[in-house]
């Protein structure tokens, strides 16, 4: 539906400072005049955008038309210089008025975001860009101005002159800083008609001062306004042109919106950026807290550090001595790591002497000569275990922000660091626990061959690591043990103590040295258990029994092997035959530990050359993937392919099937003991 024009203007604006103004006063006399004068605000932004694209950047003359009717107002600017141009020219020429502006295609991404509609036409006067803004129907329509009866055009008082210079808070929310910044200085040169204007700013940040907004050649400012701005930021609102006695009070008028537009944006980034640096802060913390390797968090500090908070990073430790040593560097330029690294290994000594030195003061610490950034103490629950030192930024200093979220950054690397430390010396000290509750070789006799493997929960054993224990943090409660006894017997055992940790330790190794002492003095298997029984009820605290395979091996002359087997509440061992034939052996006994009496019943078990007896404890068998456990019949097809090899083979056979059958962890200590009768 077309509707009739309540109010119009048409110019033809040449290629100057000037004609955005022009085209705005148009726009205002048509929207007053039309009574439309909520559209004002939009109108006068997009007139801006499409009239200096013209003229200031594309340089071209411009036809420009606003027309009002009764539900909004229509613009268009068309390029002036429509004829005589060769045709060679013509693809040139139709660019003169860009798809977007020379400022980085702004301005029909503005038309797009608030126009009604938009649009582009080419005909016989050129090319023209178009846009529509419609009221809203559910608003009352603005009044129409009342006609001037005087003879000329009153001046606007102060008042009315704070209304032209407002941009809406609606429009202000949905614009950029530098927009609203140049919407208002583009309504002052509507109000002073100076020949120049410009807003300058500066951060404070080290950037310097930089000009966000500029219409016509300010040259030398006739009117200079500082912005009221909050330190260290400043700047000022500068006109040129021949000052008239109201150009002040409006530049001071514009300079407090531009400094409160400007202040409100600079609380809104300080604000984003705090919550960006809250997020990193959290998100380093948390890949700090997996980190339980030294090496590996060490290595981890720097690489959190650039580039966001400098070109380079590195980390000293202390040492055995009073001195530092290079621990990790990085830098955003590869080529340069050579030469920081001879930098920073010549900066510990005095880094070093700082740590020990009374002479600073805050977290700080004085930077060696040749470095440029801040170094920070690594000190965690009351010792200072290293430095962090961060280079600075290629184009500035680091901001008091930044270097809060150094310090912040540093405790926590320091105490991952420490948790680190303490975690290899849990480690070690759980290792050297486990390796002397085991024994420290299997015997090595004729006719008969030992093979052990044993992995604690939440351990995983490395590539190429080869048998034997792999130390977590706790000692775990299963064990094996084997020996020659005096009378050229033999005497093997593999049991699971209740618990981890200590007390499981302390209860292990009572079990193994019992059991080993009463199999030296000749006591029989069953009797050997009752007393451990005995000496178990006597330890102080409760839960303190364990689950027990036995047996007394005593080989013949004919090269075969008769095993005494007694099971007190363990798992029974699977006899392998050398021609792969199974055999679940042994009869249920008591656990030791739990009560008075233990029932024992020994079993006979006849081992012949390429036999194997395979024990182990429930950490095998109660192997979980999901709800699936490893169970029994997976113990016997993973030795029947070891059948007649070596004992070592037969081992590693089933630890490895055992291992394969859960991409977790172990949730339960793993012992594995193959005793074989070898041919003689």
């Amino acid at each position: 539906m077309t509707y009739p024009e309540r109010a119009a203007r048409r110019l033809r604006l040449p290629a100057d400072d000037r004609s955005p103004a022009a085209a705005r006063a148009a726009v205002r006399a048509v929207l007053a005049e039309a009574g439309l004068t909520e559209l004002l605000d939009e109108t006068l932004l997009l007139t801006t955008e499409l009239a200096t694209n013209g003229v200031v950047h594309a340089g071209t003359d411009i036809n420009f038309t606003v027309a009002a009717d009764p539900i909004g107002v229509r613009v268009t600017v068309t390029d002036y210089r429509s004829g005589g141009i060769d045709p060679l020219d013509r693809t040139l020429y139709d660019n003169a008025m860009p798809e977007v502006t020379a400022e980085g295609g702004r301005g029909l991404l503005l038309v797009d975001r608030f126009a009604s509609s938009w649009g582009t036409t080419h005909d016989a006067t050129g090319k023209s860009i178009w846009f529509r803004i419609d009221r809203d129907p559910d608003k009352p329509p603005a009044p129409r101005p009342v006609p001037d009866s005087g003879a000329g055009e009153p001046e606007p008082d102060l008042g009315q002159l704070a209304a032209l210079l407002t941009v809406a808070p609606a429009l202000q929310s949905r614009l950029p800083v530098d927009q609203i910044v140049t919407e208002l200085l583009a309504r002052c040169h509507d109000a002073t008609a100076a020949d120049g204007g410009a807003i300058e700013y500066d951060a404070g940040d080290g950037t310097g001062t930089q000009i966000i907004a500029k219409f016509g050649d300010v040259g030398t400012a006739a009117v200079a306004v500082p912005l009221p701005l909050t330190a260290p930021a400043n700047g000022r609102l500068l006109l040129a042109g021949e000052p008239k006695r109201t150009w002040r009070p409006l530049a001071e008028l514009v300079a407090e919106r531009v400094a409160l537009a400007v202040q409100i944006d600079r609380m809104r980034t300080d604000e984003q950026r705090r919550s960006g640096w809250l997020t990193y802060l959290a998100e380093a913390g948390e890949l700090l807290a997996h980190s339980l390797e030294e090496h590996l968090t060490v290595a981890l500090i720097p690489q959190l550090v650039v580039p966001q908070l400098g070109r380079w990073a590195a980390v000293h430790l202390t040492g055995d001595g009073a001195g530092l040593r290079l621990a990790a560097l990085t830098h955003v330029e590869e080529g340069e790591l050579e030469h920081l690294r001879t930098r920073l290994e010549g900066a510990a000594p005095p880094l070093a002497a700082a740590l020990t030195s009374d002479g600073w003061t805050g977290m700080e610490l004085p930077v060696p000569r040749g470095l440029d950034g801040i170094a920070v103490p690594l000190s965690a629950r009351g010792a200072t275990i290293g430095v962090l030192t961060v280079g600075r930024h290629a184009d500035r200093h680091h901001s008091s922000e930044e270097r809060a979220v150094v310090a912040d950054l540093a405790k926590r690397s320091a105490l991952a660091l420490d948790n680190a430390r303490i975690h290899a010396e849990r480690q070690a000290v759980a290792h050297e626990l486990q390796a002397a509750l085991m024994p420290g070789s299997l015997p090595d006799v004729a006719g008969v061959s030992f093979a052990a493997e044993y992995l604690p929960a939440t351990a995983r054993r490395l590539p190429g690591s080869g048998p034997g224990p792999v130390a977590g943090t706790e000692v775990g409660g299963d064990f094996y043990d084997a020996t020659e006894l005096p009378d050229h017997r033999l005497w093997v055992a593999i049991g699971d103590v209740c618990g981890k940790g200590a007390q499981a330790a302390a209860v292990t190794g009572v079990v193994r040295d019992v059991l080993r002492v009463m199999a030296r003095d000749g006591r029989p298997l069953p009797r050997a258990l009752e007393l451990l029984n005995a000496t178990l009820l006597e330890q102080p605290g409760d839960l303190r029994y364990a689950t027990i395979a036995s047996a007394l091996l005593d080989r013949d002359r004919g090269g075969s092997v008769n095993a005494t087997l007694c099971l007190s509440g363990h798992e029974r061992p699977l006899l392998l035959r050398a021609a792969g034939g199974v055999e679940w052996v042994g009869r249920e006994g008591t656990a030791v530990g739990l009560f008075p009496d233990v029932k024992v019943n020994p079993e006979e078990v006849r081992l012949d050359a390429g036999d194997a007896l395979v024990f182990f404890t429930d950490g095998v068998t109660e192997r979980r993937d999901g709800v699936a456990m490893f169970g029994h019949d997976r113990i016997e097809r993973a030795v029947r392919g070891a059948a007649g090899k070596s004992a070592r083979q037969i081992a590693t056979a089933l630890l490895e099937a055992v291992e394969a059958f859960s991409p977790e962890s172990p949730r339960d200590d793993i012992a594995i003991l193959v005793v074989r009768c070898d041919p003689v």
